[in-house]
C-alpha cells in the first residue's frame, strides 16, 4: 500500500514563490517515477512535471523555466519549487507515483497508480 502526503500549499500573489512537498509512506520509493499535476475548477487534470530515479525530468511548456522537481530519496520525498507564480497557476496540486516513467513530453495520469489527496494553491493578481 502507498501513501503519499502532500503539504506546501498556499495563497501568494502573483510573482510569489511556493515550494511543495510530496512525502511517501509504504513503498520502495527510490524505485518510483513520482509526479505533479494540477486540476483547476472546470478544467481537466493536467501534467505539471516528473522525475525518474535517475533524476530525468520532464515539465509542461506552461511552467518550463518557473517551476522546478526535485526528489530526496533519503527522505521518500518529491518537491515542486514554484516561482514566479500566475493566477493561471491557481488550481489543486496532487503529487503521484509509478513504478516508471513513461517516455513522455509531459507526464500523463494515466501512468500513475498511487495519488495523494492534493494541496490548493491559489494565485491572486
Amino acid at each position: 500500500q502507498v501513501q503519499l502526503v502532500e503539504s506546501g500549499g498556499g495563497s501568494v500573489q502573483a510573482g510569489g514563490s511556493l515550494t511543495l512537498s510530496c512525502a511517501a509512506f509504504g513503498y520502495t520509493y527510490s524505485s518510483a517515477c513520482m509526479g505533479w499535476f494540477r486540476q483547476a475548477p472546470g478544467k481537466e487534470r493536467e501534467g505539471v512535471a516528473a522525475i525518474d530515479i535517475s533524476g530525468r525530468l520532464n515539465y509542461a511548456d506552461s511552467v518550463k523555466g518557473r517551476f522546478t522537481i526535485s526528489r530526496d530519496n533519503a527522505k521518500n520525498t518529491v518537491y515542486l519549487q514554484m516561482n514566479s507564480l500566475k493566477p493561471e497557476d491557481t488550481a489543486m496540486y496532487s503529487c503521484a507515483a509509478a513504478a516508471w516513467c513513461p517516455a513522455r513530453p509531459v507526464p500523463v495520469s494515466a501512468d500513475f497508480v498511487n495519488w495523494g489527496q492534493g494541496t490548493q494553491v491559489t494565485v491572486s493578481s
